[in-house]
């Protein structure tokens, strides 16, 4: 996916929200915001909106002397998570398709999204795992989903943010855990998982996790490490979550499931849905039938 013009502003105040976020100087506001000026004027557009960010934020943490700007938050969401995960746990078990509620749960979990909104409440969360749990459901590529996870033999479960990768773990407990390698970020970006993250919501324990060597928000291949690559190019089934990693790899011709919640107008536009909806969606099958929108009743 290239980068749109209605990416620019997005990236002005992503830029200022991380400045704001992790320093009270207000000249090191203005150095962020001039200094994220002049690379969009030489943007390459037709690289991915991940690309840009990976600029913005590896500028901010060089301008700060902060290495990782939202480890305070990437805890809190964490911690909080944690704790619904002990409610919802019991949830998954006891209903009729356990899979489609962990997938239902996986997508709200998108919500913590600190690249898109700074803040989000303990209340937007709870809030979006009610709607998620209550909307209507197509079952065409949740059994495609299903299917292909059974066939498989080597599955690569691509994470995205903090506090969301207790979601995922509910999923990934509904899925051959002995086929499944989960991929974290290799370094701190934005409120992305890192190694750090799985190790504390227990996920080392339940599945084989690796990091993908890269800082970049999304899955920008040339920038991630060799076993990484590998890794992507021998799975014959990938799970990938999150907007970043849709906008990195919905050109790509791997067997690539997308679980996100559209939270942007340009992503909105690109999958052909609303903003707010919940999304599954795969890279191989006819257009008719690759794409699933969840709406709320």
């Amino acid at each position: 996916m290239k980068t749109y013009l209605d990416c620019i502003p997005c990236f002005i105040r992503q830029g200022l929200d991380a400045a704001r976020l992790v320093s009270g100087d207000e000249q090191i506001h203005e150095q962020v915001v001039r200094r994220v000026l002049r690379l969009t004027v030489d943007l390459d557009m037709s690289q991915t909106p991940p690309a840009m960010g990976q600029k913005i934020h590896r500028l901010i943490r060089e301008l700060t002397g902060n290495e990782d700007p939202y480890r305070d938050l990437k805890k809190q969401h964490n911690q909080f998570a944690l704790e619904l995960y002990d409610l919802l746990e019991p949830t998954v078990h006891s209903t009729e398709d356990p899979l489609e509620t962990a997938v239902r749960l996986a997508i709200a979990g998108n919500i913590i999204d600190l690249g898109v909104k700074t803040s989000i409440s303990d209340s937007d969360i709870q809030k979006t795992i009610n709607d998620s749990l209550t909307a209507s459901f197509d079952q065409t590529m949740l059994e495609q989903l299903r299917s292909d996870a059974e066939c498989a033999r080597n599955i690569l479960y691509l994470s995205d943010n903090a506090g969301e990768i207790v979601f995922d773990r509910l999923l990934l407990e509904q899925l051959p855990t002995e086929k499944i390698t989960v991929a974290v970020k290799g370094q701190p970006i934005i409120n992305d998982a890192t190694m750090a993250d799985a190790e504390f919501i227990g996920l080392t324990k339940i599945v084989e996790v690796i990091d993908n060597g890269s800082d970049a928000p999304g899955t920008i291949l040339e920038t991630c490490s060799q076993r990484f690559r590998d890794r992507f190019e021998n799975a014959d089934l990938i799970i990938a979550k999150g907007q970043g990693n849709y906008e990195t790899l919905s050109d790509s011709d791997k067997n690539i499931f997308f679980i996100l919640k559209a939270k942007c107008p340009v992503i909105a536009e690109h999958i052909g849905c609303e903003i707010g909806d919940m999304i599954l969606r795969r890279t191989l099958c006819a257009d008719e039938d690759r794409k699933l929108i969840l709406k709320g009743n």
